[in-house]
């Protein structure tokens, strides 16, 4: 560059003629005439397509295989390598695998999709999951990534869950909309199963029940990408790794995935302080007006949840998630109505609310209450001691000493009564239980009956104990009251 700019300055200032500068600086006569055409070395230019006649005949049929790989499995999609062996295999080409390689790298280049930058107006939201990993309780655990960012602002909200499906996706929802205040009036969607049953063309999508319910609680209006179209959502893409770059690394390690929230909403508020390339101002500024085109939130609070029907089998179990959940026995065979939250399941038959289990995330588990089954041992008391419910059920030491009584009283019918006395759970907690069967141990009395009587004692309800049969028992005494108002009416009002 320096002696190119040397022999311009010399020549084009009259202080060196053309043939001198030919004759000093060993040049030809046509490229000083390119020196003194240009300011700076144009660089070598091709002024028209250099001829390639060994592949001239063969383009066709590379363009051929090029084009019928995109309708194959992207794993199973020929290479170079792959399509000079078909070329000299099937069509008799003896060229070289580089010119092969530039005319495929040509081709692909010509038709990489180009994207219009999308504007974003304030109001309007994107959503994802993802996946991430995270040691919890010691355990390295694959975990779903709910992501809502607003691309106006570039506010992003992210929850982890155990799965994605559609009560975390519900869930994940009434998260944001919480901590974003308010409700994005648009909200773009790629085509999950969670929300869409069948795709059209174009457009037009037939949702599932529940995105419907979900959608006609908060009446924010659904966009649905195209189908291998994610650039419509791009920011929510883009951001995700952004997250889970920012947020989770290193790998958390936390005792539940509660903890693990908590901390991630804490680092979305710290985020909000943010200022974005080409932004004017930090995300907290711009969220601002976000929330002046949102819609309100609702009053009554969206239960994220799942309906599905199942009956229990002969085990008293229902099917769930490829889980089963316990039910009363009197319900065993039964049509039940499964309402599935993130945090818990709940079994309703007919209108009647029946069981109640904290949700499992894991695979092929069973969750038992062992309350369920005492009405069945109560008949069938011999399985007791080997009856699986109550495997893992620990009871206070009072149960076991009330037991121990019951037995030794009467070694026929003494655990039979002992199950009655447990059956009492299925109306009262077992701490006001615990009291009860404590008390009645006190005053020797250990029959169901007594400690049901102990459970309905009101403080001013006196009991009694009598015997019966050589067994001590506890009755109510009924103690009449006296009405002291009626002596104020008899003395004319004069009683103080």
């Amino acid at each position: 560059m320096e002696w190119w700019t040397e022999v311009r300055r010399r020549v084009l200032t009259g202080e060196l003629s053309k043939r001198g500068a030919c004759r000093e600086y060993d040049l030809g006569w046509h490229t000083l005439t390119k020196i003194l055409a240009h300011p700076e070395p144009p660089g070598y230019r091709l002024s028209r397509p250099r001829k390639r006649p060994k592949l001239e005949s063969f383009l066709p049929i590379i363009h051929q295989i090029l084009e019928e790989d995109g309708k194959q499995p992207p794993k199973q999609r020929h290479t170079v390598k792959r399509i000079v062996e078909r070329l000299r295999d099937e069509h008799g080409y003896d060229g070289g695998e580089t010119i092969v390689k530039d005319a495929v790298r040509a081709w692909r280049q010509s038709r990489r999709e180009v994207f219009v930058p999308l504007s974003h107006p304030p109001g309007e939201a994107q959503v994802d999951f993802g996946e991430a990993t995270v040691r919890l309780a010691g355990e390295p655990t694959k975990v779903a990534l709910f992501v809502m960012t607003l691309p106006y602002s570039g506010a992003i909200f992210i929850q982890v869950f155990p799965r994605e499906c559609t009560e975390t996706f519900h869930e994940g929802h009434v998260r944001a909309f919480s901590f974003l205040g308010g409700v994005p009036k648009r909200i773009s969607y790629d085509n999950s199963a969670i929300a869409v049953t069948k795709v059209f063309p174009g457009r037009e999508r037939m949702l599932t029940k529940e995105f419907l319910r979900f959608r006609s609680h908060y009446l924010f209006q659904e966009h649905f990408c195209l189908v291998r179209r994610a650039n419509e959502k791009g920011h929510v893409e883009r951001l995700l790794g952004f997250a889970r770059r920012n947020f989770l690394v290193p790998v958390p390690d936390v005792t539940s995935l509660a903890v693990l929230n908590e901390r991630l909403v804490v680092s979305c508020e710290k985020d909000l302080e943010r200022r974005t390339r080409g932004k004017s101002s930090c995300k907290r500024d711009l969220l601002l007006d976000d929330r002046a085109a949102f819609l309100p939130l609702p009053k009554q609070r969206f239960e994220a949840r799942r309906l599905v029907q199942a009956s229990a089998n002969s085990e008293s179990l229902v099917r769930f998630d490829r889980n089963d959940y316990s039910v009363p026995v009197a319900y065993a065979h039964r049509r039940l109505t499964i309402v599935a939250t993130v945090l818990e399941v709940r079994l309703i038959f007919e209108d009647r609310l029946v069981a109640r289990h904290a949700r499992c995330w894991e695979r092929e588990k069973t969750c038992y209450d062992p309350v369920h089954y005492l009405a069945l041992l109560e008949r069938k008391p011999g399985g007791f001691d080997v009856a699986r419910p109550l495997e893992e059920w620990s009871l206070p030491d009072c149960f076991g000493l009330l037991r121990r009584r019951l037995e030794a009283e009467d070694d026929r019918h003494g655990t039979r009564s002992y199950i009655r006395v447990l059956r009492l759970l299925e109306k009262f907690p077992l701490k006001e239980l615990t009291a009860a069967v404590e008390q009645a141990l006190a005053i020797d009395v250990t029959d169901a009956e007594s400690i049901r009587t102990i459970l309905d004692h009101r403080a001013d309800e006196p009991v009694t104990v009598f015997s019966l049969d050589g067994r001590s028992h506890l009755a109510r005494v009924h103690v009449p009251t006296t009405d002291v108002a009626s002596y104020g009416v008899l003395l004319g009002g004069q009683a103080s």
